[in-house]
């Protein structure tokens, strides 16, 4: 059980230098995100939006030298560069979204997301591809969630680059983890499928109570769907605040010129969004 003062998310004065004697990939990002949060990253293309994500996942460390920590749910993912000793149980807590998918396209639908399972079932049986019936249960309500239930026993390499997005976040759902975070999920995708990817995070967000945070090339989902925005530019946080603050005169401030490819005309016509409906 969370204590009323628990982060979901906790970074303090994170730094990532991949080339000695350049330019800090990650320059002492410090942030926090609340439990149920959905927040969005936004900045262009180098501005450190994934480095940040995997160091959040546990996937990358910072420099050794500085004084940075990640922590998730109060415990320690890293700390001065050295990974915490929890962060094998942590990674089951945190789920991963990609733009790229990774998925296994010569495997089903199904099995894919069954890959969820890996962190708290035993490695001998999910290596034999061994799942029991209550995980392939489970498995098909998510993908029933994501409306790919009746994809299930397809390829996942026959799938469309929205309906492989949604499996990955059905495969995330079956992990049950208790923060999500999604990496340019919609970067490849076209207006109509983004729109639903991220209809389908924002559900997640409200419905379950995961903390979301999704990275964003474009202002208008992160306005649309997320009360709060991150905004990196080089390496550095430079602003944390509401959405309805991201105006183009405001970004342009942030950006200069940069900040023409933060932009789209506008969202494809749907149902209203999450935003939205609240407002009114």
């Amino acid at each position: 059980m969370l204590g009323a003062n628990t982060m979901a998310v906790s970074v303090r004065g994170l730094t990532k230098t991949f080339r000695q004697g350049h330019r800090p990939a990650l320059d002492n990002v410090t942030f926090s995100a609340r439990p149920s949060e959905m927040v969005a990253l936004i900045g262009a293309s180098g501005s450190g939006k994934s480095t940040l994500i995997r160091h959040l996942a546990g996937l990358a460390t910072a420099d050794r030298d500085g004084d940075g920590e990640v922590r998730i749910l109060d415990r320690t993912m890293q700390s001065r560069g050295r990974r915490g000793r929890e962060l094998a149980t942590l990674r089951t807590d945190v789920g991963v979204v990609f733009q790229q998918f990774n998925l296994v396209g010569r495997l089903s639908v199904l099995t894919n997301v069954l890959m969820g399972v890996l962190g708290r079932a035993p490695a001998w049986r999910t290596s034999l591809g061994q799942f029991t019936r209550q995980e392939r249960v489970d498995a098909m309500a998510c993908l029933d969630r994501v409306g790919l239930a009746d994809r299930a026993a397809q390829r996942a390499s026959t799938l469309s680059g929205g309906q492989q997005q949604r499996a990955a976040i059905a495969r995330a759902l079956l992990q049950r983890a208790r923060i999500l975070l999604a990496d340019e999920p919609i970067a490849s995708l076209d207006p109509q499928a983004a729109r639903r990817v991220m209809e389908i995070l924002s559900d997640i967000n409200r419905s379950d109570g995961v903390t979301v945070l999704v990275s964003l090339h474009q202002v208008a989902y992160a306005a649309a769907y997320c009360h709060r925005t991150l905004a990196l530019r080089e390496g550095e946080l430079v602003f944390d605040g509401p959405s309805t603050e991201l105006t183009p005169a405001m970004l342009g401030n942030l950006y200069g010129a940069e900040s023409e490819e933060l932009f789209l005309p506008e969202l494809p016509a749907q149902s209203p969004t999450p935003m939205a409906l609240a407002a009114g």
